[in-house]
């Protein structure tokens, strides 16, 4: 069933969706102090193609060691991305979320597009992990 979901997620609106989030990565990453917040996007971007059978996790409880993107730092660098660009884009996320839920059939997508909210608010020291 994930490789039925991805396949559809991917023709009716992923493929677009990653090519956006890498996007928004490839001129963060133009501008040398958006490096961290590039590597998000690229992440987002991956996940956005294909999101089903995957999670969102914290670096740190993945591995249960800190990083400069699940310390001090992580925490400035989410907090500065939730103020300009994250609040935003989990906005939209969930105004797709709430289309989709509203016709049956797009449930599962509903879902996707949630899980994508929740990446969009703070994605700096979170990584993806297949389930």
């Amino acid at each position: 069933m994930k490789t039925i979901g991805n396949i559809l997620w991917f023709v009716f609106g992923g493929f677009f969706m990653g090519l956006a989030w890498w996007s928004m990565g490839v001129l963060a990453f133009i501008t040398i102090i958006g490096i961290p917040w590039a590597r998000a996007c690229f992440m987002i971007g991956t996940f956005s193609f294909f999101p089903f059978g995957k999670e969102v996790v914290s670096r740190k409880e993945l591995t249960h060691k800190d990083d400069i993107g699940t310390g001090f730092l992580g925490t400035i660098g989410n907090i500065i991305w939730f103020i300009f660009v994250g609040i935003w884009l989990a906005i939209a996320h969930l105004a797709l979320a709430l289309t989709y839920f509203l016709t049956i059939i797009g449930i599962p997508f509903g879902l996707q597009h949630l899980k994508l909210a929740e990446m969009a608010l703070f994605p700096i020291g979170k990584t993806i992990v297949t389930r």
